[in-house]
């Protein structure tokens, strides 16, 4: 019975994002038996050694246990419920859940019992959730036109999308089976083993370059930016030099926030720190700070910044063409995506959209998963075609 109970709590955790499998399902029984069920703390230590890496999952892990491992004295606790409550000083709010463990923790979809005669019920249905249609039309829906179910399915699949940058050759060189011989390595191994003689090879170390990602987090890009944010919390997951900075009104540094991996706690660090999200939008003042306080910073190593905005400025003080193109000579690659793009008779009227464009190296669409999906391309691409025209999107 423990056994089971110690399986299912294990797939709780690993649909919430841990990665445990049956083997520490094995050690987990094991450690059980040595410290005994007496005391709850020692059962949750136990548990929490085996099934835990690091000290992030530690929060998760007891959000899990506390809802998997009934309290002994639930009973107590449910005639409690039914006494007139007064609230007061004493009364503390019950902590939000994780949306990751309340998924893992709902039940699934129950099934219908198959009727006694097979030939009595002509109604075939099918269960399609999740399944690669379903995916694929995600793939061109517009993030303004979807559902909240969709989008939080689009949010999680955007974590899984490949970096928008392609690996640059650097001066150092990494050991490799072939390429250019090293002297130095080869006197070393000679000088252990004088017998033999094998030869090492060198070759150009190959690596990410930093990625910078100015986000527009006003009222006319809400759905945009949320879902950016789940994806640039994906690149920061697996591309260690990610900087993300959101502006509406001020600039806000939120690299920080999105070093957790988990999304949920990420996202909720970028809510608490910006505090102009959906409202105006400066484009001018922000990247003037940004060009004053950050570029020199972040701005190196062949970094690409990725400045995704409508181009709908409200600052009354001007000077956006002037820090666009500041800023487009300090970084080695500018890239615009626009939401706007998708449509098929976009002009830049607007005047920020007119001031942006002719300091920008691509101008690209960013409205769905398949967008973000194709920016590595589009941005490989845009490395061998001349800067934009007057009219990049045809």
């Amino acid at each position: 019975m423990i056994a089971e109970n110690v399986a299912h709590f294990a797939r709780v955790l690993r649909a919430a994002g841990l990665a445990v499998g049956p083997d520490r399902v094995v050690v987990a029984v094991t450690a059980l038996e040595c410290v005994g069920f007496d005391r709850r703390e020692d059962v949750r230590a136990a548990l929490s050694a085996v099934m835990t890496d690091r000290h992030d999952q530690q929060p998760l892990f007891d959000a899990a246990f506390d809802a998997f491992w009934r309290d002994p004295k639930l009973l107590e606790k449910l005639l409690m419920e039914l006494l007139p409550r007064i609230s007061g000083r004493g009364t503390r709010p019950r902590e939000a859940r994780s949306n990751r463990l309340a998924q893992a923790l709902a039940p699934g979809r129950e099934r219908s019992p198959a009727p006694a005669n097979p030939g009595a019920s002509e109604d075939i249905r099918f269960d399609a959730s999740f399944t690669f249609s379903d995916r694929e039309r995600l793939q061109r829906a517009d993030f303004e036109t979807m559902t909240s179910d969709e989008f939080a399915l689009a949010s999680r699949l955007a974590e899984e999308l490949p970096p928008p940058v392609a690996p640059v050759r650097r001066r150092r060189h990494e050991r490799a089976p072939r390429g250019r011989p090293d002297l130095r390595a080869t006197l070393r191994r000679m000088a252990r083993a004088p017998d033999t003689l094998v030869p090492a090879t060198t070759r150009p170390r190959r690596e990410l370059p930093p990625v910078v990602v100015l986000l527009d987090v006003s009222g006319s890009m809400d759905r945009y930016a949320r879902v950016m944010l789940h994806y640039v919390h994906g690149l920061a997951r697996r591309h260690v030099r990610v900087h993300a900075f959101a502006f509406g009104t001020r600039l806000t540094d939120i690299t920080r926030c999105l070093r957790d991996r988990d999304p949920d706690v990420a996202l909720a660090a970028v809510a608490e720190r910006v505090g102009d999200w959906h409202g105006g939008t400066r484009i001018a003042s922000c990247l003037a700070e940004f060009n004053r306080r950050c570029a020199r910073r972040v701005l190196g190593a062949n970094a690409a910044v990725l400045l995704v905005t409508d181009g709908l400025d409200r600052d009354e003080h001007g000077g956006l063409a002037e820090e666009a193109a500041r800023l487009r000579r300090q970084a080695h690659e500018l890239v615009w995506l626009n939401p706007l793009l998708r449509f098929e008779g976009f002009e830049p009227r607007a005047a920020g959209v007119r001031a942006l464009l002719p300091h920008v190296d691509r101008f690209l669409p960013v409205h769905n998963l398949a967008s973000l999906a194709d920016l590595r391309r589009a941005l490989q691409a845009a490395t061998a075609s001349p800067r934009p025209s007057s009219r990049p999107w045809n």
